[in-house]
């Protein structure tokens, strides 16, 4: 029988209680975190992640209905499990490269709410200096290579990445996030093959949220499982549960270990589901209201307190004091996001490529 499991929301409007009727099923039925070599620790920490996303695109959100935010804003609710369950499956030292929808990602990967909130306002402090907004996330520090805002650009960049490990024969994997959408680009394929071709270290992660823009994955492909396209290259693939955090964790993992290990390139299409629509501008018309009310049912988060709440790894206060850390972390980002300076004009011409003395130009 279902249960029903709630979690107390912040005081921020508009922010969505995770509230769902959900069934023991999903998660840790047929296994338990320590079978696949999860700590305690690990997973209230992957808990909190993955709450801590949730509840700053919900403030996002929020302040891009106030007009402190420009631009587009892809928001990745409903998807906190495929960045967090692939987080730990990769070490610090590891690359990720992502499309646009980064926000969730870039946070899993370390990159501070701070840096992230003010990126959205344009503000110098962001993590690319307030000129990547939020379609274009960076950290060099953390090894995120991107948020990009070509469809499918960021596959061939990904690939060669893990040309550029195995060159100077590092022991490190390179992550290649992409949506549903980009799988029908050219450079998707020719990725693939150059990659199995020259057994690199990457594993490309389809995001299959269900819909491209405002088309659905089943009218768009007349293959819709994804996974199947590695089978042109004898490339390893499957298909995942993405609102299973356990589930991501256990297939990211074994592609990351394969490719560290062989040098074999993996493609995984994680199935997952957004809840908002394609962007802040998009009301989502195209699906029912029953269609998104049923992925609520298997809302991660909402699972994943089920589960800790079963075995033990957590009291209802320990929930509590967990959202209130992260309310006040959310709150701090916001803060620190309006208070920080736009960036100087003078900014506008760094970071920008010259060379005077290109050939031909002269």
């Amino acid at each position: 029988m279902a249960q029903k499991t709630t979690a107390r929301t912040n005081d921020t409007p508009g922010a969505s209680q995770i509230t769902s009727e959900v069934s023991p099923s999903l998660v840790g039925a047929t296994y338990s975190h320590r079978d696949i070599g999860l700590s305690d620790d690990q997973v209230r920490a992957m808990y909190r992640l993955m709450l801590l996303q949730r509840r700053f695109e919900e403030a996002a959100a929020k302040a891009y209905g106030e007009r402190k935010i420009g631009g587009f804003l892809h928001l990745y609710i409903g998807q906190e499990a495929v960045s967090t369950g692939a987080e730990f499956a990769i070490r610090p030292d590891d690359y990720v490269i992502s499309a646009y929808r980064d926000h969730g990602i870039a946070l899993a990967r370390g990159v501070s709410a701070r840096a992230c909130m003010a990126e959205l306002f344009g503000k110098i402090t962001g993590c690319s200096r307030g000129k990547g907004g939020s379609m274009h996330y960076f950290s060099r520090e953390h090894n995120f290579l991107g948020g990009h805002g070509i469809v499918g650009g960021q596959i061939p960049i990904g690939t060669g990445v893990a040309w550029a490990i195995k060159y100077r024969g590092e022991d490190k994997v390179c992550l290649t996030f992409m949506g549903d959408g980009a799988v029908a680009q050219g450079v998707f394929h020719e990725s693939l093959n150059m990659a199995m071709l020259w057994r690199l270290p990457v594993v490309y992660i389809i995001e299959n949220n269900e819909y491209g823009m405002g088309t659905a994955v089943s009218r768009a492909h007349a293959t819709p499982d994804l996974a199947r396209r590695a089978l042109a290259y004898g490339m390893p693939n499957a298909q995942i549960d993405g609102m299973n955090v356990f589930e991501v964790y256990r297939g990211v993992k074994e592609a990351v270990d394969r490719a560290r290990r062989e040098h074999i390139p993996s493609l995984l299409e994680i199935k997952t589901y957004r809840y908002r629509g394609h962007s802040m501008s998009d009301p989502g018309t195209y699906r029912t209201k029953e269609e998104v009310e049923a992925y609520r049912k298997r809302d991660p988060i909402a699972n994943l307190r089920y589960y800790m709440l079963e075995v033990g790894l957590v009291t209802e206060a320990d929930l509590e004091e967990i959202e209130r850390s992260v309310r006040a972390e959310i709150q701090d980002a916001v803060a620190f996001a309006e208070s920080s300076p736009l960036p100087p004009e003078k900014t506008l011409y760094e970071d920008v490529y010259t060379d005077p003395d290109y050939p031909f130009l002269a």
